[in-house]
């Protein structure tokens, strides 16, 4: 059971969304470098990853594909 990246996002806001829009899916997933961007508002950008179970990758991506689709995010 490894952790795979799903999607780099540029907001640790964003990432966060996501993450909760999977989790109440049933889909685990976990933001990593969320405290290193931090520094947003000065123009540093380090993108956060959002992180899924490798065997969850395919449904996560459905979903994500799914909430683009509905205009419930700008992930990806």
């Amino acid at each position: 059971m490894a952790l795979v990246e799903l999607v780099r996002l540029p907001s640790g806001a964003e990432a966060e969304l996501l993450r909760g829009r999977l989790e109440s899916a049933g889909v685990h997933a976990v933001c990593f470098d969320a405290g290193m961007n931090i520094a947003e508002s000065v123009g540093l950008l380090i993108p956060v990853r959002v992180m899924v179970l490798d065997e969850d990758l395919a449904d996560a991506r459905a979903l994500m594909a799914e909430f683009e689709a509905v205009g419930n995010g700008s992930a990806a």
